[in-house]
């Protein structure tokens, strides 16, 4: 996504463009192949007026090239889709589930919360956030509420059904109703996808958070309780600090980290 306020959205594009990422995860398990989130799908790309919100695509003038998309990458990995089992999300913004029928035999795993209020659509960014053309078709569904011991003093659903114990849902409130972060066990410690619950890299492992007057207003436009968004951004930002040697956060939509993270992957 390339909205127009350059270094005001990002943080470092020159240009009057930023470069925003849809940063999505692939998981092998004994299970077979987990995604966290996924982006685009193929038919956004075909057919984007059919699928998505024009007040939304022009703000962040998404480039719709096939490329991008997590099936494409998939592929380009060497991989075989059709072993993606399982799909994790965040949350149902339009940006975060347009692949959802890239994968027609996955079981999709979302907070129950999220899922009512992704049905119900209330107001105007609701009704434009939330595309249900985009999941309509998907055949299988794991809903969840908070279960389970705390993870690191958070919430958090354990067990999800069919997935192996070291991917879990933690549930962060605030930019939607079922917002959730995405915590996976590695041997190298514990990854936190947080989704939306913060958008720019300067927001967490610092005392001083700064982030760009672009994307703060963007975390206004798309905020549902003010509160309690900016209460489990505090408490990222704290385990940030407190726990950097266990767990690495990002977010779904800051380049710079979507880079690092690729780069100690590879």
């Amino acid at each position: 996504m390339c909205p127009i306020g350059g270094a005001l959205f990002d943080g470092f594009s020159r240009g009057l463009t930023a470069s925003l990422v849809c940063h999505c995860l692939l998981v092998e398990t004994n299970e077979g192949l987990v995604l966290i989130d996924t982006g685009f799908g193929q038919r956004d790309i075909k057919a984007p007026l059919s699928r998505l919100s024009p007040f939304f695509m022009n703000l962040n003038r998404i480039q719709f090239e096939e490329k991008y998309t997590a099936i494409a990458q998939i592929k380009q990995l060497g991989l075989n889709p059709r072993d993606v089992r399982h799909i994790v999300l965040t949350h149902l913004d339009f940006d975060h589930a347009g692949g959802l029928e890239d994968f027609p035999d996955a079981t999709v795993h979302v907070m129950q919360t999220e899922m009512e209020a992704a049905k119900s659509r209330r107001g105007f960014i609701a009704a434009e956030r939330y595309r249900p053309g985009q999941w309509d078709e998907v055949k299988h569904w794991k809903y969840y509420s908070p279960s389970g011991e705390p993870w690191f003093g958070f919430e958090a659903v354990r067990d999800l059904d069919g997935l192996p114990p070291e991917i879990l849902l933690i549930p962060l409130p605030g930019h939607t109703r079922g917002h959730a972060g995405i915590a996976i066990k590695t041997s190298e410690g514990w990854l936190l996808h947080a989704g939306d619950a913060y958008f720019y890299r300067e927001e967490m492992g610092t005392t001083k958070p700064r982030c760009t007057p672009g994307l703060r207003a963007y975390q206004w436009l798309m905020e549902v309780d003010r509160k309690t968004r900016l209460y489990n951004q505090d408490r990222l930002r704290a385990l940030s600090l407190d726990h950097s040697n266990e767990v690495r956060l990002f977010c779904s939509h800051d380049a710079i980290e979507f880079k690092a993270i690729a780069l100690a992957n590879n």
